[in-house]
C-alpha cells in the first residue's frame, strides 16, 4: 500500500483517493472511507463506488459531491483537551 495519502474530485461528479484501507459504509448519500490517519466522509446524492482495492488502497466514485470531511485519528481536539 502507498505510504502517502491523495484525495482528488473532479468537477463534483467523481472522487478518486488512495492508501485507503476500508470502505466503513456507504449509500447513495454518504461514504464512510478508512485511510492510516483516521476517516473521510463523502456525502453527495446518488453517489455509486466504481472501484476499491484493499490491497492497492485505491477508491473511486461517482455521483454528484457536496463535501468531503476529515476526521483524525484519536478524536477531536476537544476531546483530547478536556479528558
Amino acid at each position: 500500500m502507498e505510504e502517502g495519502h491523495n484525495l482528488s474530485v473532479e468537477q463534483c461528479k467523481r472522487i478518486t483517493a488512495t492508501a485507503i484501507t476500508a470502505v466503513d459504509a456507504f449509500s447513495d448519500k454518504q461514504i464512510l472511507l478508512s485511510y492510516a490517519g483516521g476517516r473521510i466522509s463523502v456525502n453527495g446524492s446518488g453517489m455509486k463506488i466504481v472501484n476499491f482495492s484493499k490491497t492497492s488502497g485505491a477508491f473511486c466514485a461517482t455521483g454528484e459531491i457536496y463535501g468531503v470531511k476529515y476526521t483524525q485519528k484519536g478524536g477531536s481536539l476537544r476531546q483530547k483537551l478536556f479528558k
